[in-house]
């Protein structure tokens, strides 16, 4: 894990020595301040020198001047670093979220997933920044300032050595604690972020049923729960730093009670006692920071361990190593003997297969459970089939790359997702970069025109989170003219009018009647005389294909399609 970590410093080093530079020269000046000091009092105090006491207060301050300086440079450019890794990380973990499947989101929670973009890479920020820095200073001024204290006196020295092995093994056992107590917070964070996004995002239905005591007591019941696992992580804090504290006081005790005993005898001078007691604060500041940052290593180490088994997750369905480019499909569809589970367990689909000619529309029709969607998100490879074979135009659909065989695939489904930026961008996400000219032929074809006239601000119009500002119907359009400005050879129609009344439903019919024209189309229809004029009929029934046929020869023969219809 280390590895993986150090490795994301690569692209980084210059700001990293920078940072790393500025740190050890800033120990180094802390390190020399209590030898300046024990000079002051044994040499020039004693000689009444006031132009050697002055020139020595001004090397001093210009001493302190450069380590202001160094402190902004580990303040800022190291805080950089940080943020540079955490953005960078960020990044990674996102464009990884975009690759996994339909079947990976459909097992995940959105409310964790963005804990770990957010929170998580946060605290790693900050380790980032820290961790290599402090580790060595620590460990650089440990060693210094213990070298200078056996140098002034070493038997005061060897006292003062005495506590490490104690607070060592504080810091060791108590950190553990800290890092599966923080690995558990996460866990809440995440639980947390998923109640919220789910209240919210469905406050509609919470308010509709009048269960906002209801949710509020969900919410409070989580809220508790991380108040109580974050209250565990701070009371282990505590008891390390009452410890470390108690423990570095009594010690510095001991010091000043022996240390003026060897004043007292003449084997220590004043100065050389005063430096001394000086060093012991430097002495103790690298076990001071290390148990200081005891509350963000562990922090920092949850949050990159559940990074890395993000970035871990592989995506079930990728690009075969001998992919290739697809060329602009005719639109010839072959299901062939197409079997499909979602867990494993249960099938969905039972040797399914089809054949579609260019340019037909095909309907699939049957009770809901038939494997309907399902048999649909398989062709743009939402899925991947557990038996048989997909092929377009001969050539099966795992040869293709996936951008090339999704950007040739349109999809208009029930439920319409539309992004909360204006009308405009979400109609122009079909076809990035699409003209003013494009975009305005495709309001055209979808019968969107005259709901951009009523809008204050026409296509800038804002349309709310999810499109909440629009219509069932008007949502319904502004997907079909996003599949409009894509213009793919394939379409695929999912129950795309079923929740519109019967005039929007009339309207948004003739909308993709027109958008059908010279593509191969397969739809997905519960009201039965949308779908009278396809070309094929195909009624499914527990994942098999039972019926097939024209409208009028399915009810001649008076069988499944039939009893659909009746």
């Amino acid at each position: 894990m280390l590895r993986q970590f150090f490795a994301y410093y690569r692209p980084h080093m210059r700001l990293f020595w920078l940072d790393f530079g500025s740190a050890v020269a800033s120990g180094l000046l802390e390190l020399a301040f209590p030898l300046a000091i024990a000079g002051f009092i044994d040499h020039l105090l004693p000689g009444g020198n006031w132009t050697l006491t002055l020139l020595a207060a001004v090397g001093l301050v210009v001493v302190y001047l450069i380590n202001a300086g160094l402190m902004i440079v580990v303040t800022y450019w190291g805080h950089k670093l940080g943020i540079n890794i955490e953005t960078e990380m960020r990044s990674k973990a996102f464009a990884h979220l975009t690759k996994l499947s339909w079947g990976w989101f459909d097992r995940a929670e959105t409310g964790k997933l963005v804990a770990r973009v957010t929170r998580d890479l946060e605290e790693i920020g900050e380790v980032a920044h820290h961790g290599p820095e402090d580790l060595f200073i620590a460990i650089m001024t440990f060693a210094g300032a213990f070298g200078l204290m056996a140098w002034i006196h070493l038997p005061l020295a060897l006292m003062t050595l005495v506590i490490v092995p104690v607070m060592v093994w504080l810091i060791a056992v108590y950190g553990g604690r800290m890092t599966q107590t923080w690995q558990a917070i996460y866990g809440r964070v995440g639980a947390f972020n998923v109640r919220l996004e789910e209240s919210l995002g469905g406050i509609r239905v919470v308010q509709a049923f009048s269960n906002e005591p209801h949710e509020r007591a969900l919410f409070e019941r989580d809220n508790s729960r991380y108040r109580e696992t974050k209250l565990d992580a701070y009371r282990i804090l505590a008891k390390l730093t009452a410890l470390h504290y108690s423990g570095m006081r009594m010690v510095q005790v001991v010091v000043m009670v022996a240390g003026a005993g060897f004043v007292f005898n003449g084997t220590l001078s004043e100065g050389g006692f005063v430096g001394f007691l000086l060093l012991v604060n430097v002495f103790f500041r690298p076990l001071e920071k290390i148990a200081a940052v005891m509350e963000t290593y562990p922090r920092g180490i949850a949050g990159f361990r559940r990074y890395t088994e993000l970035l871990a997750t592989e995506a079930d369905i990728t690009d075969a190593p001998d992919a290739i480019e697809a060329p602009r499909f005719r639109g010839e569809i072959t299901f062939d003997k197409v079997s499909f589970t979602y867990d494993g367990a249960r099938g969905v689909l039972h040797g399914v297969s089809l054949d579609i000619h260019p340019g037909e529309t095909v309907a699939l029709v049957g009770p809901s459970g038939a494997g309907k969607s399902s048999l649909m998100a398989l062709l743009p490879r939402f899925y991947e089939p557990t038996g048989g074979e997909i092929r377009i135009d001969g050539v099966p659909i795992q040869k293709m790359t996936l951008a090339s065989l999704r950007s040739q695939i349109g999809l208009v489904s029930q439920d319409v997702f539309l992004f909360g930026g204006t009308l405009r961008d979400n109609i122009a996400y079909g076809k990035l970069g699409a003209t003013e000219e494009e975009i305005l032929a495709a309001v055209a074809h979808a019968q969107l025109a005259p709901l951009v006239e009523t809008l204050p601000e026409g296509l800038d119009t804002v349309v709310g989170e999810r499109g909440v500002m629009l219509s069932g119907g008007q949502r319904q359009r502004v997907a079909i003219a996003r599949v409009f400005l894509k213009n793919p050879p394939i379409l695929l129609l999912d129950e795309a009018t079923s929740a519109l009344d019967r005039t929007t439903e009339r309207e948004v019919q003739a909308a993709l009647s027109r958008l059908a024209v010279g593509r191969t189309t397969l739809v997905i229809a519960h009201r039965l005389n949308t779908v009278r004029d396809a070309d094929h009929i195909v009624v499914l029934e527990q994942g098999r294909v039972v019926e097939r046929g024209s409208h009028d020869a399915l009810i001649e023969a008076k069988a499944a399609y039939y009893e659909l219809a009746s």
